[in-house]
């Protein structure tokens, strides 16, 4: 489990593509320290096993239904993303529940820089829509946040220049893709319901 705050920006030194899943070498000082091999971190939200160490780098295994339904197909060396290691029993839980279990993409639709913070606008799968509620949680790229509104397809985020600056989500481009986890409390509130 995980919280949605964001440890550290690191960047990926290496993707190699085997055979339908794929291996990614990150480098992240700050979440490799204490870290053994078997131990999970979240790569961009997505919950990846470490499965090799060397320095202040780590190896993780990708399988191809994580490709298929994240960004991680789409990383390039370089590149970086948003890291955070799993929350150790009794530790805090400072942003919300986050399993690192993507539910979908969205898209960067809009930005509306504020003096203070800067507004998103993102786009989201219609079958993901009714998960998200205004002051409810979502995780983007693994970043814990409170939703300002939803309507339809698409929803809003309110940026702080902590996490403009701490996190990937300051230098997004419009169009550019993100993993989405909605709230996995609201996930199970349907399952109830519907039985």
């Amino acid at each position: 489990m995980f919280t949605g705050l964001v440890e550290e920006v690191g960047w990926v030194t290496s993707l190699e593509h085997q055979g339908e899943g794929a291996s990614l070498w990150i480098e992240g000082p700050a979440v490799v320290e204490g870290t053994q091999p078997g131990d999970s971190i979240a790569v961009n939200g997505v919950c990846l096993t470490v499965t090799e160490l060397h320095g202040s780098a780590f190896r993780a295994d990708v399988m191809r239904e994580t490709l298929k339904w994240t960004t991680l197909g789409g990383l390039s060396v370089r590149q970086p993303v948003n890291l955070e290691r799993a929350v150790p029993v009794g530790g805090r839980l400072g942003g919300h529940i986050v399993q690192g279990h993507v539910d979908g993409v969205g898209h960067l639709q809009g930005v509306k820089e504020g003096l203070d913070w800067h507004d998103h606008i993102y786009g989201l799968p219609p079958e993901l829509a009714r998960y998200v509620a205004r002051k409810g949680s979502i995780a983007i790229d693994g970043v814990s946040l409170t939703v300002t509104w939803a309507e339809g397809d698409q929803f809003g985020v309110s940026l702080i220049p902590a996490t403009m600056a701490g996190t990937t989500l300051g230098n997004l481009r419009l169009g550019d893709a993100v993993n989405l986890e909605t709230d996995v409390i609201a996930k199970y509130v349907e399952r109830l319901v519907a039985r």
